[in-house]
């Protein structure tokens, strides 16, 4: 059951404390899903291919982790209590201890499971979730997740003594009416979050902004992303966890509408790798 929920790849062989985890780029729509979004509409929330962007990382030593869901149906980088309480029915919040805490994510319609449609935000769902629907999702899916991140950061960090995490996603090349920016903002090629500096060392936002710069790539950092819970949960640089975010613009390897890889992917995959390349050689120098 764990294998169709989520894989990793790399444990055996790991012997860098690099770690890079895909949540969004999940293509297996579970059967309960029952919204009423057009599919080619709704495949607009993927990550599609970023866990193909970087599943070099294991070849070198590291250790890469995906989800297989989507993060429509449930997302991993949202907390479990980014959710409006008042979307579900029949709701049993003391049987489960969950205190919901929704953030803009979810007035957004897109935090822990998404409300709206991508891209202009109409109603995922023809009825409210039922709670039972809700915890099924985040028993199942979401905390499943969560849980090999944790034992691979925790593996890495008692093997290594630090770790270094790519939290790895993709954005749509303009914003759409689901985001907090004007929509029609044009993204630049790579958005790099460390949450303003607090979940990693500068050295590596720092060695990956320049990197990329170096490759020509337009290169911003924290916005519009500082980094969500999966970099926020588990990162505490002034112990060696380190946690960055890494957001690469969809125009660069697909088709945002069709979801086609374009001509321009095996460049963009090579850019990574060299990339991840880099981050291995500067670990392995002591740098990091």
């Amino acid at each position: 059951m764990l294998d169709m929920i989520l894989n990793v790849h790399g444990e055996e062989g790991q012997s860098i404390p690099l770690i890079v985890d895909s949540p969004h780029s999940g293509v297996v729509y579970p059967s309960d899903f029952n919204h009423q979004a057009e599919f080619s509409k709704l495949r607009q929330a993927e990550d599609t291919f970023v866990n193909e962007l970087y599943n070099y990382v294991s070849e070198i030593g590291g250790v890469i982790l995906n989800a297989n869901f989507p993060r429509s149906y449930i997302d991993p980088n949202r907390a479990e209590t980014d959710f409006p309480s008042e979307e579900l029915t029949e709701v049993k919040i003391k049987d489960e201890k969950i205190l919901f805490n929704p953030t803009i994510k979810s007035e957004l319609g897109i935090g822990l499971i998404w409300l709206r449609i991508p891209p202009n935000g109409e109603p995922m769902y023809a009825n409210k979730l039922k709670f039972s629907e809700f915890i099924h999702r985040v028993k199942n899916y979401h905390r499943p997740y969560h849980k090999a991140l944790k034992e691979i950061m925790n593996s890495t960090f008692h093997n290594f003594g630090k770790f270094y995490h790519i939290n790895a996603h993709s954005m749509q090349n303009e914003a759409t009416a689901m985001s907090d920016q004007e929509k029609g903002t044009r993204r630049p090629d790579f958005v790099i979050g460390d949450r303003d500096g607090t979940s990693c060392k500068g050295k590596f936002t720092d060695l990956i902004v320049d990197f990329l710069r170096s490759l020509n790539y337009s290169v911003d950092v924290n916005d519009p992303y500082k980094g969500m819970e999966l970099v926020d949960a588990y990162s505490d640089p002034k112990i060696n966890k380190n946690s960055v975010q890494i957001e690469v613009n969809r125009r660069l390897y697909m088709d945002e509408i069709t979801r086609i890889k374009s001509d321009n992917f095996d460049l963009l995959k090579t850019n990574i790798e060299h990339l991840l390349n880099e981050i291995k050689i500067q670990i392995e120098k002591g740098v990091l």
